[in-house]
């Protein structure tokens, strides 16, 4: 029998004198398993996460080396009702699977998991590999049926204790609930007094709620009021209910989902709610935190006490702008349908701002792409918006190309050349176990041959052998997850079958019967995430797609411009069109030339003779007026109806009736005016004619030319 005097030596005797424990075990790793249920616990518990940690004392004086001991801390603060979300439990799971761990380290079972399913599969593993468990009352080894009914009964309890708190714990609240006295926090313009709520003290704060809602009611709509306070740049005063800042008032910019919370909640007219969100199982999402908690109807609630606290609004206030907010979104939802043609939505990200951006539709099949979240959560302008058939043209491409036969022996050639370089790494780990086998047993052949009574030298040559030893273990461990890591094969069956769909899809996909759902599943199978980008106001567009298996590839796509002056060319293009009609080129020659020369308008199409007289006519108006010689009488169209004050059309209607003197040179006319010219010419344009009255002779006979 051992005696100890100290009370934690104590509470290790069972465990030391445990002849469950081999030395095929301590050669093994040696986890200690640490974890709290809350994040609460672990910051007031401290007691108990030390006593966790001191189990790698135990580890020790069991016949572990201090680098065999590995702590698995990760899970601090969750729960063990599942695995999902514990990385520190699924790790442990696969290092057991392994075959590295031989004995598990817990204060108590229900550390490991409260959930039978859970609990079971990590007893299977350890049976299965040979693990043995510890917790304050004993070593357990899975494969003996004694110890293996006596852990499934502390896994039964564990989730039975679980269950039991659970239901404690409810009961607790909801007798506190109905009673109004039950909550979690204040919403914005309340603080926690005793058990009730009562309105802030600061008066900015309330001064604050109090003119969202009169805000809310006088502009009719939410995104209104996020760009009323964005544009008076007021913000949000909010305490936090948690941390080192808990009850510290805090002023933060306003965003969509803090204002409709307020404007739903009950609190603001004096009602205490109990019970308005709650979870629906089959809503849960596998792998994703919080999911399943839908809103309750308000015959679902289970408390709802009137005039309980106090109010900032009427109750007839609050159900109208319930009904407001109803409408606004009704906007959206009335024949809409549920689900739009556009394959792209739902994975195109914006590249500047790194949100999500929408699809919306005109029409059947016109779609754009708009990033919206900054102007609806903050009241900021619009990020960027283009037409998407530019972009759902690349992306079909794209996939039909990768889809072709030429494209998946491609692929299969990746695959093998992949397949080769995971041939190559696994050598080098195996050759690396084969060195650390050679030194260790050069380490042990070398202590063997040394003289024993030799102690300086033997020790030195006994610590290289372990050392030797460990690095072997390390390499042997190494080799063993890459080899679990490997994907896999693809058999001659499974290639031909790819190779003869693939064949089929372009017509598939093309087929009046594929729907618009069709090419989503293909696409969504294919492709992780789009990044759009738009160069400036340019035409250009940089595309990033992710494909599965994480390969990136880069485009450049064009979209149409509003204005000329933003394609990246446009000085490059009015160049060359001046150019070629101060050469006396005709618009079909300069449009001809522009498409030849890889230029495109600003509708990304080819140039056409009316598109370059438009830009001639834009190109005269734009230009500066010339510095002219006075003393010359020769003037162009342009230059005498500037001088004269009229119209470019009146000009050449007089020309035509021979009211004035002009010549044509080229495809232009040249008037000529004298100052007494100019003199007639005014007087013209300043005669009232009505009716159809007849214009004196003397105004519209032109003066005789002079030299």
């Amino acid at each position: 029998m051992i005696r100890t005097s100290d009370s934690s030596s104590m509470a290790l005797a069972p465990l030391l004198v445990s002849a469950k424990i081999r030395p095929a075990h301590q050669e093994l790793l040696a986890l200690v398993y640490v974890r709290q249920s809350s994040t609460k616990q672990v910051e007031e518990n401290i007691e108990s996460t030390q006593m966790q940690y001191r189990l790698v004392d135990r580890a020790a004086a069991m016949g572990w080396s201090d680098d065999r001991i590995e702590v698995i801390d990760d899970d601090l603060g969750m729960s063990g009702r599942s695995v999902e979300y514990r990385i520190g439990f699924q790790r442990m799971i696969a290092e057991v699977s392994l075959g590295h761990v031989g004995i598990i380290f817990s204060i108590e079972m229900s550390r490991l998991a409260r959930s039978c399913r859970d609990w079971h599969q990590l007893l299977e593993n350890c049976s299965l590999f040979g693990t043995l468990l510890a917790d304050a009352d004993g070593v357990y080894d899975p494969r003996d049926h004694n110890d293996r009914l006596l852990l499934g009964l502390k896994g039964t309890m564990s989730e039975a204790e679980l269950h039991v708190l659970q239901g404690r714990l409810r009961a607790g609240q909801l007798n506190k609930a109905r009673r109004g006295e039950y909550f979690t926090h204040a919403p914005i313009g309340y603080v926690r007094s005793d058990n009730t709520l009562v309105k802030d003290p600061d008066e900015q704060v309330r001064n604050f709620v109090e003119m969202i809602f009169s805000k809310f009611v006088e502009l009719g709509s939410l995104s209104g009021l996020v760009r009323y306070l964005r544009d008076d740049n007021l913000t949000v005063p909010l305490r936090d209910h948690r941390g080192v800042q808990k009850g510290k008032l805090q002023w933060k910019q306003p965003n969509t989902s803090t204002l409709l919370c307020m404007l739903h909640h009950p609190i603001y007219y004096g009602a205490y709610v109990y019970g308005r969100r709650k979870t629906d199982p089959k809503k849960v999402v596998k792998g994703r935190r919080n999911s399943g908690r839908v809103w309750a109807s308000q015959d679902q609630w289970d408390v709802l006490i009137e005039d309980k606290l106090p109010a900032y609004i009427r109750r007839q206030q609050f159900e109208a702008n319930q009904q407001k907010l109803w409408e606004n979104a009704s906007k959206y939802r009335l024949g809409a349908a549920m689900r739009g043609t556009s394959m792209l939505a739902g994975r195109i990200v914006c590249g500047h701002c790194g949100r999500h951006m929408s699809v919306s539709y005109s029409g059947q099949k016109k779609e754009r792409l708009t990033c919206e979240m900054s102007r609806n959560q903050w009241g900021e302008k619009q990020c960027q918006s283009f037409n998407a058939r530019s972009l759902d043209e690349l992306i079909c491409s794209l996939l039909l190309q990768a889809v072709s036969p030429a494209s998946i022996e491609l692929s299969v050639q990746a695959f093998a050349k992949l397949d080769n370089d995971r041939q190559v790494v696994e050598r080098h780990h195996a050759q690396s176990v084969e060195r650390a086998d050679y030194e260790s047993e050069l380490a042990r052949r070398r202590y063997e041959e040394v003289d024993p009574s030799n102690r300086l030298v033997a020790a030195e040559l006994e610590r290289r052998w372990e050392q030797s030893l460990r690095d072997k273990r390390v390499a042997e461990e190494t080799l063993a997850r890459f080899r679990t890591q490997q994907q896999e094969r693809l058999t001659p069956s499974r290639l031909s079958r790819i190779e003869s769909l693939s064949n089929d899809i372009p017509a598939l996909w093309h087929a009046d019967t594929t729907t618009g759902l069709d090419r989503q599943t293909i696409f969504r199978a294919l492709v992780e995430r789009i990044v759009i980008e738009t160069v400036g106001r340019s035409e250009y567009v940089n595309v990033m797609i992710r494909w599965a298996g994480g390969f990136e590839s880069r485009h450049r796509i064009m979209k149409p411009v509003q204005r000329f002056e933003w394609l990246e060319s446009a000085a490059e293009i009015r160049e060359l069109i001046e150019r070629r009609k101060r050469e006396g080129k005709t618009h079909a020659e300069v449009s001809e030339e522009l498409n030849r020369e890889g230029y495109h308008s600003t509708s990304c199409g080819a140039f056409t003779a009316a598109i370059v007289s438009s830009m001639c006519k834009k190109f005269r108006d734009q230009s500066p007026a010339a510095v002219r010689d006075h003393s010359s009488p020769q003037w162009s169209l342009r230059e005498l109806a500037h001088e004269l004050g009229v119209r470019k059309e009146t000009l050449n209607t007089w020309r035509r009736r021979g009211w004035v003197h002009a010549t044509q040179e080229s495809p232009r006319w040249t008037f000529w005016a004298n100052e007494e010219e100019l003199t007639r010419l005014r007087k013209l344009v300043d005669h009232n004619r009505q009716g159809l009255q007849k214009t004196p002779t003397e105004l519209t006979t032109p003066t005789m030319k002079t030299s």
